[in-house]
């Protein structure tokens, strides 16, 4: 891979450098905060060689694997000091995005640089307790207690890492909000404060802010806006030192009075939250998040769980909920596509289920995830099967992680204890449950699907068999894949397969000749029945059933035969985006079981003089 022409690339259709306002990554995935989403190319990145997926949701996430991080530093140096955040744009954007989605990005900013800290120390201290378990180190040598106060280390100065964070985030000055929340952690402050300090009159509470989260946040948050209100009013020759200072002054009493209690209080909330579920539940709750990990991770929202697992571990120790889960669904995605790759007689899936079971048995699941899980309902399917009968036995015998990293087969030593010597045994167990269950499950419930069969059985099937029908374009405009649209329901298949066109014009045609089925009271959809037997759906815009009806108009009725070419709806176009909805529309075969839909590949233009689709009835 050309890891430098994938970075020029995948900054051009992000929306170029001025787009960028923040930029990060994880295990597998290009994470970008932009200023206007709206920029985004998604077919052009998911056309990139090296990018498998793109994922909108809050931040533009850009599926890279397991070569991210050289994607990731190639990006950085296109970027360069070239992205400069307006306070307005800034402001702008965020008007324009939901509040969860902020939320949500603003959370990922924050606590998702922190994991691979956290991670290594977490291994690092897990690995010291296996040598000992092993007889390779001795646990009361000073060499085995340095060690492991260094693997301790991220968690006990977490407040003041999650202050870089965030202030990275926030774009305020990164050390002077780590020296404000450094004073939280002061030892000869902690003695006054034990001792009965007080400040303006008033007592400090005694608190041990090491391992906490929420503390730091809420501190760094007030010094953003302190630090932007003193830098206003600030005289630009003393700003270098009184800015900085006169921050320092108003943040770290407020936070000592205020913010560090009450984000002490919140952050054991949380937790207390969490462990009165898990204990009123019990396993049912390992099991049922590892069912549904699938789709959290495929949109993202398994970041929502790092807060929780982040301030857990840093107050407990301990997390009995999410990694455990984890474990189950990332060997469940391996075992199912192990499991494909046996089954399939396509070389090309067979090569991505392979190499994306190897990932997945390592703790990476979106390889297996997009390339193998969600093109299959079959193999998604099991995936859920697998992973809520491994995980009600990892919640039945309540496994425990200890380091906050991907679980799999390598970082097996997070789940090591001193004082539960059966949790690794547990983790193993739970590791061949989850893998076996699903395997076996995948090796049941997945076939071929029919079109792939008739392809490969072509050359032995006859032609009188078959019955083609050629679909041309029933709008002008952009032709995209049915995997770009912003609707689930249609970007999964489940609703048929096809395609979609970001339209140029406000008016439908029929695509072929064939017999109106449905034409739905708000007019922004209707079906169609071709002369070959295929049911084809057609929907203007995502959401638009809103609308009511507003801005449409329907020129056929139910039943009625039409031409190829006859006009079928009309549209306001500019009124329907200017109402903020996507005018996208997705045309599918809903009856898609007996037919082998083929997109043909031809410009992304389209007129209504294109062919865009074959549909071939498959047997008799």
């Amino acid at each position: 891979m050309d890891y430098k022409q994938v970075a020029r690339k995948v900054i051009k259709f992000v929306g170029g450098k001025e787009n960028v306002s923040h930029l990060e990554h994880c295990s597998t995935r290009l994470r970008f905060s932009l200023y206007d989403n709206n920029k985004v190319d998604t077919e052009q990145l998911e056309a990139i060689d090296g990018v498998m997926a793109v994922k909108m949701s809050g931040q533009c996430q850009v599926v890279i694997g397991n070569e991210v991080v050289e994607v990731y530093d190639e990006v950085v140096n296109e970027l360069g000091d070239t992205v400069v955040e307006s306070e307005n744009t800034t402001n702008q954007s965020k008007e324009k995005r939901k509040i969860g989605s902020v939320i949500l990005d603003f959370l990922v900013g924050v606590f998702q640089p922190l994991v691979p800290a956290i991670a290594g120390g977490g291994v690092l201290k897990s690995t010291l307790m296996l040598l000992s378990l092993l007889g390779l180190m001795d646990a009361e040598s000073q060499t085995y207690q340095i060690f492991t106060m260094i693997g301790d280390a991220p968690l006990y100065f977490l407040p003041i890492l999650v202050a870089i964070t965030t202030a990275n985030k926030l774009k305020a000055n990164a050390l002077v909000a780590a020296s404000a929340v450094g004073a939280l952690l002061l030892p000869n402050l902690l003695s006054m404060i034990e001792d009965g300090a007080q400040l303006f009159s008033f007592n400090l509470q005694s608190i041990a802010y090491a391992y906490q989260v929420f503390p730091a946040i809420l501190t760094v948050i007030l010094f953003a806006q302190v630090e932007k209100l003193w830098t206003k009013v600030s005289p630009k020759p003393i700003r270098i030192f009184f800015v900085p200072m006169m921050s320092l002054v108003v943040t770290v009493p407020i936070a000592l009075l205020l913010l560090g209690p009450f984000g002490y209080t919140l952050g054991q909330g949380l937790s207390s939250v969490i462990l009165t579920i898990f204990e009123s539940v019990g396993w049912i709750a390992v099991a049922l998040l590892a069912a549904v990990l699938p789709f959290m991770v495929a949109t993202g929202m398994h970041k929502a769980m790092l807060p929780y697992a982040i301030t857990t571990m840093g107050e407990m120790g301990r997390e009995i909920l999410y990694l455990p889960a984890s474990l189950a669904h990332n060997i469940a995605e391996s075992g199912a596509c192990f499991a494909v790759s046996m089954r399939t007689s396509d070389k090309k899936l067979k090569a991505t289920a392979i190499s994306a079971g190897i990932s997945a048995f390592f703790g990476i699941t979106e390889p297996a995830l997009y390339g193998v899980t969600i093109q299959n309902k079959k193999v998604l399917s099991s995936v859920m099967i697998g992973s809520f009968i491994g995980g009600t036995f990892i919640g039945l015998v309540g496994l425990q992680a200890f380091a906050l990293v991907g679980p799999g087969v390598a970082s097996l030593p997070m789940f090591i204890s001193e004082d539960l010597p059966r949790n690794i045994i547990y983790a193993i167990f739970g590791l061949l449950i989850s893998f076996l269950a699903t395997f076996i499950v995948t090796l049941i419930l997945f076939k071929e699907k029919k079109e792939d069969k008739a392809k490969s059985n072509s050359s032995n099937t006859s032609l009188s068999h078959h019955t083609d029908l050629t679909i041309y374009s029933p709008v002008k405009g952009e032709l995209i894949p049915l995997t770009d649209v912003k609707d689930d329901v249609f970007s999964t298949k489940v609703m048929g397969d096809g395609l979609a066109i970001q339209p140029e014009e406000g008016a439908l045609f029929a695509p072929a000749d064939g017999k109106i089925e449905m034409v739905f009271n708000t007019k922004h959809a209707l079906g169609i029945e071709l002369d070959n037997g295929a049911q084809l759906l057609f929907h203007v815009g995502i959401d638009t059933v809103q609308l009511q009806g507003e801005y449409f108009e329907a020129h056929v009725e139910v039943g009625e035969e039409v031409k190829q070419g006859q006009q079928l709806l009309t549209f306001d176009l500019n009124k329907i985006i200017t109402e903020g909805f996507e005018p996208t529309i997705v045309c599918v075969v809903t009856n898609n079981e007996d037919y082998q839909v083929e997109v043909q590949n031809q410009d992304k233009q389209v007129t209504e003089e294109s062919e865009i689709m074959t549909i071939t009835k498959i047997g008799e």
